[in-house]
């Protein structure tokens, strides 16, 4: 799989970026999406509690879909591909909202984006032992050109096909985040 590296970030700048997380707050749900108050970011993913997130799906004029290899040092699921942009509304954010603004800080991009459909999902990731346990909003977008990632969420990144993609999936289904297999199992068709 050929990608485009980015540069990695110095330990001090890796120092900051666990802060970030360390302090960010995240909207705590039931079954059916209905807040039920708010949580910090890693205490969730320590106690594997269902809170909102998006995940985003971005698409050139070919059909090919902008992915992102996670950076080395993110608290989970590290190095390992996925969709273009994931993360977590903050209380009194709307999810929409949060979605442009994570991919704005992530690829430094912005992007009109439809949310097409939700599911609930949990994955447990054995090299941290961190839980996602996500009500997730699934939104898509259109973008032309290069994005310009932030080397503390994306170590490298890619336009790649969806049959590619599939058959990546099935030869090298460590490569990728449990998540993403869901989203192109139940939403991409060829």
């Amino acid at each position: 799989m050929s990608a485009h590296i980015v540069p990695p970030l110095t330990a001090e700048e890796w120092e900051r970026a666990g802060q970030r997380d360390a302090v960010e707050q995240v909207i705590l749900v039931d079954q059916e999406d209905r807040e039920l108050g708010a949580a910090g970011k890693l205490d969730v993913h320590q106690d594997g509690q269902l809170h909102r997130a998006f995940s985003i799906l971005v698409f050139n004029a070919e059909g090919e879909l902008l992915l992102q290899r996670r950076a080395d040092g993110k608290y989970h699921f590290a190095t390992r591909w996925s969709n273009t942009c994931c993360g977590h509304p903050r209380p009194d954010e709307s999810t929409e909202a949060a979605a442009e603004r994570r991919l704005q800080e992530e690829f430094g991009i912005r992007v009109t984006l439809t949310e097409r459909t939700q599911l609930v999902y949990r994955a447990e990731d054995q090299g941290s032992g961190l839980i996602e346990h996500e009500f997730l909003h699934i939104f898509h977008g259109r973008y032309a050109g290069d994005p310009h990632p932030d080397p503390s969420e994306i170590g490298a990144w890619r336009w790649m096909a969806v049959p590619a993609i599939r058959r990546a999936l099935r030869v090298r289904p460590d490569w990728f985040t449990p998540w993403f297999h869901l989203l192109i199992g139940r939403l991409l068709v060829d």
